[in-house]
């Protein structure tokens, strides 16, 4: 049985037939393009209208796609790109520290785990991938906000308590102190602020605008990845990190926060 929704599939051809266009179009142009009434292309139209993805020219009444698909496309092809030079590194990195690595990119809500690789170990520790962290006590989120000076004042601004997404209580003055060393020394941890008797160790990678384009990070329990990380682990992390900036056109020196 289909469960395709006829008005989603519309709307997807409309934009479809636009873009290859090339040009902007009157409602009859898309219409004959997608052999269907006018009125109902015109509704699709004005919704799409509506959510910013079609704009139309008061001189002609004709339609174009406005620049917004364009961010939405261009955000789906940084996460690929992303995601295949992260898999180019994970391997080298878990082998080394022997622990899961996980890398993430940063939304409004928190970070976003997009791939794991487990270290097969006595003691396993898994993040499934979608799993979202937020930004007070995961070192990917104190990686994000510590190098993102527009997060940290949207998550921190002039509060001097936070709470977690769970109620916890946060002293912002702490973590804005431990966010000025994180951006200092380069890496993140939390030892287990998430998950008891779990931390993580996170490191910023930035691409070739030299702007956040997310973090890696280890993985392991309080007994594997101690509270006070030995150098060799934080060498790894953050050798990794670099390696991964650099496959996506990050030269060093060009950080922007």
């Amino acid at each position: 049985m289909s469960v395709t929704i006829n008005a989603v599939a519309t709307s997807f051809a409309v934009i479809e037939h636009m873009a290859a266009a090339g040009t902007p179009l009157g409602v009859s142009e898309v219409a004959r393009l997608l052999n269907a009434g006018k009125p109902l292309v015109f509704r699709h139209l004005r919704t799409l209208m509506e959510l910013g993805y079609v704009a139309q020219d008061p001189g002609t009444d004709k339609y174009s796609l406005t620049p917004r698909l364009f961010h939405v496309g261009r955000s789906i092809a940084d996460r690929i790109d992303f995601l295949s030079a992260a898999r180019r590194v994970m391997p080298e990195l878990a082998a080394t520290v022997k622990l899961s690595v996980s890398v993430s990119q940063i939304e409004d809500q928190g970070v976003r785990i997009l791939d794991i690789l487990e270290f097969r170990s006595a003691i396993e520790i898994s993040t499934p991938p979608g799993s979202l962290f937020d930004f007070l006590t995961s070192a990917q989120g104190k990686v994000a906000m510590a190098f993102s000076a527009q997060l940290m004042e949207q998550q921190l601004g002039s509060r001097t308590t936070l709470k977690t997404a769970d109620g916890r209580a946060v002293d912002a003055a702490k973590l804005r102190a431990e966010l000025d060393q994180v951006r200092v020394q380069g890496w993140a941890l939390s030892a287990q602020e998430v998950l008891l008797g779990v931390n993580a160790l996170a490191a910023p990678v930035f691409d070739g605008l030299g702007q956040l384009a997310g973090t890696i990070a280890i993985v392991g329990s309080a007994q594997t990845l101690p509270d006070d990380p030995p150098a060799t682990m934080i060498e790894a992390l953050v050798s990794a990190a670099r390696k991964l900036s650099e496959q996506l056109g990050y030269r060093k020196g060009e950080t922007k926060t």
